[in-house]
């Protein structure tokens, strides 16, 4: 036995059956699936032929089912949030409340702080505080954000939300008649609002967890000079580490170099000076 295996020439054989796929079509097949749920095996088929590689419909079904991927009816059913976030990116935007304690007359005041992400661009818009969210207050501020002439939701089709009581029916009501679409998050799941969630964490940790608010012009200033660093110097890891509305002065290589302080220096922001 130990002779016969050793010259039966197995490795002089050809290997029956179809050749292996390379590697990069394989990649390839489940990039376009996993990118374009709606597309099934001969758009995936024809979309690899494009770039240059012979694959059959029969093959792509064979990688997919291999992977784990369902066919075409099951997978366009169950789109991930990323992608559909992606897909809506254009008319997309997301609202929540943070909370800050402010000293007044009346001793220690929470106060509600409402903001509005557009997705796409990370652009915030600071709505309105007060520390009695209820329905007339939230009343106008849906009408404040669908204003015809200057509302920030004003090219937006859908708005994120979550299951806040303080998103009362009549404020999603509104919304909808001026054709801004209220979408509700499942519960307890900050995750699908990761932007702005993020945002929320940001302003507190740099900016309102650093300071001690004895009146409401106190906030209100601190919010206003946030924002425009936000905006105009803060880096953003979500957009390429780049500034959302840049200074004309942002990559500039000659010049002094200064710093541009906010809020007694919480925030700094570096630059040349071209003077």
């Amino acid at each position: 036995m130990l002779v016969a295996k050793k010259y039966d020439y197995s490795e002089r054989r050809q290997k029956v059956g179809r050749p292996v796929l390379p590697k990069e079509v394989v990649q390839l097949v489940l990039r376009f699936a996993s990118e374009n749920p709606s597309w099934g095996y001969d758009r995936i088929a024809g979309a690899v032929q494009n770039l240059g590689h012979d694959v059959s419909d029969q093959s792509v079904g064979n990688i997919l089912k291999e992977h784990g991927i369902e066919p075409v009816p099951t997978r366009a059913r169950t789109t991930s949030w990323s992608t559909f976030l992606k897909a809506h990116w254009d008319v997309l935007a997301a609202i929540d409340f943070t909370t800050i304690e402010v000293w007044t007359k009346s001793g220690l005041v929470i106060y509600y702080l409402l903001f509005v992400m557009k997705l796409k661009t990370r652009r915030v818009h600071f709505a309105g505080y007060t520390a009695h969210p209820d329905e007339t207050w939230m009343k106008q501020m849906a009408r404040n954000l669908t204003n015809c002439e200057d509302g920030f939701l004003n090219d937006n089709r859908y708005l994120l939300m979550d299951r806040d009581t303080k998103f009362c029916e009549s404020f999603r009501d509104f919304l909808g008649n001026e054709g801004v679409e209220a979408v509700q998050l499942p519960p307890k799941s900050p995750n699908l609002n990761a932007h702005l969630e993020r945002f929320m964490r940001s302003i507190k940790s740099e900016c309102l967890e650093k300071m001690i608010f004895f009146r409401e012009n106190m906030l209100r200033n601190a919010v206003r000079e946030y924002l425009s660093h936000y905006h105009h110097e803060r880096n953003h890891q979500g957009l390429d580490n780049t500034i959302i509305d840049p200074k004309d002065e942002v990559g500039k290589i000659s010049g002094k170099i200064e710093c541009r302080e906010r809020l007694g220096g919480i925030l700094r922001y570096y630059y040349r000076d071209a003077a």
